[in-house]
Formats: C-alpha cells, sequence, structure tokens
C-alpha cells in the first residue's frame, strides 16, 4: 500500500522540501522540490509553513529528514549553520505523527543502494555496474563533506552514518606541508572538510597567496569558485588543482579504511565539477596507496547523478525503516 509523506533535505545553505510516495521498502515517487535558503528562515517551523504555502495543500502526517549534522542528541544543530532541531518536539512543532531522521549523508547512502545502474555514471576506476554485495563508500563535497558507508547482502543493505569529512588532512608533498603550517595558524584542526568542500577552495586560495607571498584580490568564496573555473585568476586555477588532489587522496583513503568495493561521489557540486574532475588529479591520488596501488585501482569510481538525492534518500529511509 502506497504511503504518501512529506520529505525535507536539511543543509548548511538550503532546505529542500517535497512531497513523495512509498511503497513496500521503497521509493514510489517524488515530487517537485522546493528549495529554501536556510539563511531566510529562523529555523525548521518556519521554513516548513512556507513549503505548506507552496504544496497549497495540507502537508501529510509522515515526514523523513535528512539533517546535515550527527543524529542521536536531543538537540540537532547544523553542521554549518544556526539553525536547531529538537526531534522529541518536532511532533507538536510540525504537527505529523510519524518522524524519520537521517545524516544528510545517510540519506544519499540510502539513495545509492535504491537507485538504478542508469543513474550513475563512471568516473574513474573500472567502468563497471556498482557491486551487489559488499561496502561502498559514499563522498561529496558540498557546504561540508559529506561521507558514509553502505553494506550491500543478498537482497537488503545497511547505511552506516559518519562524520568522515572531519578526518585529518594529511599532506602529501612539499606544498600541502606548507598549506597545512598555512591553515594550522586559521584553525585549531585541519580536518579534510577544510579543503575538500565549497569553502575548501577559498581556505586554499589564501592559503596559496600567503605561501607565494601574494595578495589574494578575491576574497568572496562564489568569486573564486568562479575565477578558478573560468581561468581568470591563476591563483584561483592552482587553488582547484589542490581541491582536486586532496579529493582524490582522501576518498582513497576511506575507500582503504572501508574495505570498499565501490566509491560513489554525490552532491551538487561532486556532479557540477564532474568534467573538471575527469582532467584533474583526482584519478592519479585516488590510487596512489603504495603498496595497495593495485587494489585500489580495482575500485570503480562513479558519479551519482539525480537532481535531489538527499529528498530521495530520506524517503528510501523512511521506506526501508517502516517496510
Amino acid at each position: 500500500m502506497k504511503r504518501t509523506m512529506a520529505v525535507a533535505d536539511i543543509g548548511g545553505t538550503h532546505a529542500r522540501f517535497a512531497l513523495a510516495e512509498v511503497e513496500g521498502g521503497s521509493v514510489a515517487s517524488l515530487g517537485e522540490a522546493a528549495t529554501f535558503r536556510t539563511s531566510d528562515f529562523e529555523g525548521l517551523s518556519s521554513a516548513w509553513s512556507e513549503f505548506g504555502k507552496v504544496a497549497g495543500s495540507p502537508l501529510p502526517d509522515a515526514l523523513a529528514i535528512a539533517f546535515a549534522g550527527p543524529i542521536g542528541s536531543k538537540a540537532l544543530k547544523l553542521t554549518n549553520s544556526q539553525w536547531v532541531i529538537e526531534p522529541g518536539r518536532l511532533h507538536k512543532q510540525l504537527r505529523v505523527s510519524d518522524v524519520t531522521m537521517v545524516n544528510d549523508f545517510g540519506a544519499i547512502a540510502h539513495a545509492v543502494a535504491q537507485l538504478g545502474q542508469d543513474q550513475f555514471q563512471h568516473c574513474c576506476g573500472p567502468n563497471m555496474p556498482l557491486p551487489e554485495s559488499g561496502p561502498i563508500t559514499v563522498i561529496g563535497p558540498g557546504t561540508g563533506l559529506g561521507v558514509a558507508q553502505l553494506m550491500r547482502t543478498a537482497g537488503d543493505y545497511q547505511v552506516i552514518e559518519t562524520e568522515g569529512g572531519h578526518i585529518d588532512f594529511a599532506p602529501l608533498d612539499p606544498l600541502e606541508d606548507r598549506l597545512l603550517a598555512v591553515l594550522r595558524q586559521r584553525f585549531e584542526r585541519v580536518s579534510v572538510e577544510r579543503i575538500v568542500s565549497g569553502s575548501g577552495l577559498s581556505n586554499l586560495y589564501t592559503a596559496l597567496a600567503a605561501i607565494e607571498a601574494k595578495d589574494a584580490p578575491l576574497l568572496e568564496n562564489e568569486a573564486i569558485w568562479t575565477a578558478a573555473l573560468d581561468g581568470s585568476d591563476p591563483l584561483a586555477v592552482a587553488a582547484l588543482e589542490r581541491f582536486f588532489l586532496s579529493f582524490g587522496s582522501v576518498a582513497g583513503d576511506l575507500a582503504l579504511a572501508h574495505g570498499s568495493k565501490a566509491v560513489v561521489i554525490a552532491g551538487g557540486l561532486g556532479y557540477r565539477l564532474r568534467q573538471q574532475m575527469a582532467a584533474s588529479g583526482f584519478a592519479e591520488r585516488f590510487v596512489a596507496k603504495g603498496r595497495f596501488r593495485e587494489q585500489m585501482e580495482t575500485i570503480p569510481v562513479k558519479l551519482l547523478d539525480h537532481p535531489q538525492p538527499g529528498l530521495y534518500g530520506a524517503a528510501a529511509a523512511y521506506a526501508k525503516e517502516h517496510q
């Protein structure tokens, strides 16, 4: 029996909402998304009310939320926003009877588990389908760096939510040694998210300027991304090259740590950068693991090609929980 529900994907920059139908442990349909900037709202309740206006009809009493932060405490704070969500109060605040909450990249891992092979593009490594069994690493840069693990078994799967984006940055050449030294002056601890994320390019840009004793003419993160992609600022281009090198390194490290048979790159930023990634040092850094290079060369790396993986994954998580 199909059930209509609402789904939300709450990130540090955007809050997305949609209606979905689930049936038999799977997603039957996903409606058009309504996207709001989190900075335009005080919290989830006001954004939920706005979604109700956009939907134009009473919202369902079942809700699944993909949340950009660790799940499990009484008060959940977005990693890169001021929003705080108290799960125990959502039933009353939003007037819903049934709520499922999942980490944002946990939701994307649910999407990876349930979407068909046609939703994935080949990135690097052997061009083969995602395995039907075994571990898969799901990773993607956005406002932060999301990481989850998907474990497929015969006819079923489990999602392991992680905070893998907060592991330590490990420099691999003399320039990265110097980058780490500069970044340590700004951050008490330099995680990979400080580099492989939407704001990471700005961190790399200013650090490279300091190393080269140059002025950093661009100050806004969006302007740095634009200059890096159109080639108008050599320093921004160099920062993007380092971004991809570090991305390849951390994706490979996590694949080793997870014992993965495949890696899926997800999230809007990773997909938008797919052409630049293909021409970058990502693939070489991914396999450059010394004695484990041959093993790394057997791992396919895919790009998730779905417009709303967080919303789809939230619905999939709900469907699996209530199957």
